[in-house]
């Protein structure tokens, strides 16, 4: 089944200085039939003013996965790590047993722009850790390329306490992807930019999503350049 999600569907909350999107149930926005799709708990389409951002705060029990696609965002923690990352990189904090941490733009003059993004754990009470990675931009084009994983991490791969995969891909107009995985998993998938078609049946613009349950192989084809997120979940 492929359920399609509009982006005009998201609930938007609008702070000044930081304007939202979330995909599920986050904050102030709460909907019980929309909690999660599988251990994937939050999807927040962030844009953060300059000199702006999210002081410390506290998280537990909680892998958080940040996917910057414009400007830069700086992250510091409780425990010591520092990195600021721009389009290219991942950042991804396990917060286990308790972190406190903040996210800021570091721009006194540019907007960031971050997908965010929480899965609960395969296993609780692990010690918190960070990591940022940088994945080849220039591999994006028409292929999907892992960039959060456990079983494929790697030095351009982050690796995250949970069964999963997260791919990006940058599918050029008329060109076709075919992904196929174990029957019984979920599939979930975010265009950022572009439209893509989902096996002749369903089309995403900019910024929809679906949620793909019974259904183990895609043909995805890009109705015009499409750069575009697909989670391979349990």
């Amino acid at each position: 089944m492929i359920q399609v999600y509009p982006a005009a569907s998201r609930f938007t909350a609008d702070h000044g200085w930081l304007k939202s999107n979330f995909s599920f149930s986050f904050a102030e926005y709460y909907d019980p039939a929309n909690l999660s799709f599988g251990p994937l708990r939050v999807l927040n389409d962030d844009i953060v003013q300059p000199s702006e951002g999210f002081g410390a705060h506290p998280h537990r029990e909680m892998e958080i996965v940040s996917i910057v696609l414009r400007g830069h965002l700086q992250h510091q923690d409780s425990a010591g790590h520092t990195a600021t990352t721009t389009f290219g990189g991942i950042q991804r904090m396990t917060a286990g047993t308790g972190v406190v941490h903040s996210e800021m733009n570091p721009s006194p003059t540019e907007e960031v722009n971050f997908l965010q993004l929480w899965f609960l754990p395969d296993t609780p009470g692990l010690p918190p850790s960070y990591q940022q990675v940088h994945f080849p931009v220039d591999q994006l084009e028409n292929r999907l390329l892992p960039v959060v994983s456990k079983k494929q991490a790697a030095d351009q791969v982050a690796f995250i306490n949970q069964d999963l995969t997260i791919y990006l891909s940058d599918l050029k107009a008329g060109k076709e992807i075919r992904f196929t995985q174990e029957e019984g998993r979920r599939i979930f998938l975010f265009v950022i930019e572009g439209a893509l078609s989902i096996n002749g049946d369903a089309t995403l613009n900019k910024r929809d999503s679906a949620r793909i349950t019974d259904t183990s192989a895609l043909q995805l084809k890009a109705d015009q350049n499409a750069l575009f997120m697909l989670i391979d979940l349990p």
